[in-house]
């Protein structure tokens, strides 16, 4: 008998597994803070033998060397991933025992696509697979996108993506279960995934890459790729230097002085509270990415890389989780850190900057009035879809380096449901500009009574 726990990483729409028999297992793509998976290991009492990557990571950084030295295991790379540390090379076919009274192996499968080099991995029983793990190859009615490498490899990797999907398909069993890494809300994911699990059977009849010939299936793919987080270019160089282990420790603790010295010094200071809380009190300057709102995504994303944040949070609990989510995107050591709220971090005699949150309606009551902006922070994928009449368009993650785009006059910022709009929001307010935060559903625009124009034709509702 073998077992397969999923390790989920919701912030990064990522899983992690852990797989084995009665006395040794596997770990499959491990996330830095690896402690939850030994935990697992411990609960199912067995041996972490080997911990394997399918790939170099763009979306993340791994914990696998460091885990596989903690617990004593083989780390398997694949052969053809230029990496700076000692590793066990894998390549194409090659078997590596798992669990010998159980029957248990893994077996190489290349499935370049996502990465050049990326490998899956098959769990075989008595030599029956009965699962693969497929990284960023395979995923549940998707693929991983090919462009995350080298923009002159992008459709070469696009269309080696189609035959490693068309490899898996032919050669493992229809019931055979696909896990892959990727694909739960990951950027590392061509389309948005959609359901929990899936078999070779069930992907051979949806997925894209199984059900389109090689040209169609590559032109499609191309089309519809999104923006690349900015952070994903230190992620690769970090994998490949091998990460340094993590300090979950608290920070040092800032004052109200503290907390406006570095401000002053253009740092980042990162309010990790709920929205609705953020807009009615703050300290002035500082921006707000919700602790529960993928963090590491939106601020890893935006934020200078290197630059240093101070994180202030309602309670250590939050301000741990935080810390723990951002290590995973290389943001290892906050500079320091407070708890409360605005009235322990403003200093005396000062009061908590605030601004105005709506929501549609609000904004097509106000904008009939004239002299109102609106901005609309989503993505272009997002935009393509349907927009605001007359509303100027600026993507989220490019907000910070194009303020000054912004006309004079109140702004009125949204996204697709009010999360991005806040994080927006707080930029615009730290420089100074007046804001107001729709924190509603896009799908509530038209229903407003907003001009909402989208490809070859307007609508408006009554």
């Amino acid at each position: 008998m073998f077992f397969v726990d999923t390790i989920e990483v919701s912030g990064l729409g990522n899983r992690s597994y852990l797989a084995g028999g009665g006395r040794t297992a596997v770990v499959v793509d491990p996330p830095r803070d690896f402690d939850q998976v030994i935990e697992a290991a411990v609960r199912r009492g067995v041996r972490i033998s080997h911990v394997v990557e399918t790939h170099l990571h763009n979306d993340y950084v791994t914990g696998g060397p460091e885990l596989a030295r903690v617990v004593g295991a083989a780390y398997l790379v694949p052969a053809a991933a230029r990496v700076s540390f000692a590793r066990t090379p894998v390549h194409d076919g090659d078997r590596t025992p798992v669990d010998t009274g159980a029957g248990l192996s893994l077996r190489a499968m290349a499935t370049p696509g996502h990465t050049p080099h990326h490998t899956s991995y098959v769990l075989e029983e008595h030599g029956i697979a009965v699962a693969v793990f497929t990284g960023g190859s395979l995923l549940i009615g998707t693929v991983g996108r090919p462009d995350l490498v080298e923009p002159r490899l992008t459709e070469r990797l696009a269309r080696a993506q189609h035959a490693s999907a068309h490899r898996l398909a032919a050669e493992l069993p229809d019931a055979t279960a696909v896990l892959p890494t990727h694909g739960f809300g990951s950027f590392c994911s061509a389309r948005p995934a959609e359901g929990a699990d899936t078999t070779i059977g069930a992907e051979k009849a949806s997925n894209e890459a199984l059900t389109r010939d090689v040209d169609t299936f590559v032109a499609d793919l191309l089309a519809g790729l999104d923006d690349i987080p900015a952070y994903y270019a230190h992620m690769g160089p970090a994998n490949a230097e091998g990460p340094a282990p993590v300090d979950l420790t608290p920070p040092a603790v800032a004052d109200a002085d503290e907390i406006a010295a570095r401000l002053a010094a253009g740092e980042w200071v990162v309010d990790l509270r709920q929205r609705m809380a953020f807009a009615e009190g703050h300290v002035a300057g500082s921006f707000n990415f919700e602790a529960e709102g993928q963090l590491a995504t939106h601020l890893a994303w935006l934020i200078p890389w290197g630059r240093p944040v101070t994180l202030l949070a309602e309670s250590p609990e939050q301000l741990a989780a935080a810390q723990r989510e951002l290590v995973r995107v290389g943001i290892d050591r906050p500079a320091a850190a407070a708890t409360g709220g605005p009235a322990d971090w403003v200093r005396e005699g000062e009061e908590p900057a605030s601004f105005r949150r709506a929501d549609f309606a609000g904004l097509a009551a106000r904008a009939d009035a004239g002299g109102v902006v609106v901005l609309d922070v989503r993505r272009d994928s997002e935009r393509a879809g349907g927009h605001v009449e007359g509303s100027l368009h600026i993507p989220l993650h490019e907000l910070h380096r194009r303020l000054g785009e912004v006309p004079e006059g109140e702004v009125w910022v949204h996204c697709g449901g009010g999360l991005r709009a806040a994080i927006a929001a707080s930029l615009l307010d730290a420089a100074g500009r007046g804001v107001v935060a729709v924190d509603d559903s896009f799908d509530a625009a038209g229903r407003a009574g907003l001009v909402v124009r989208a490809p070859g034709h307007e609508e408006a509702a009554a």
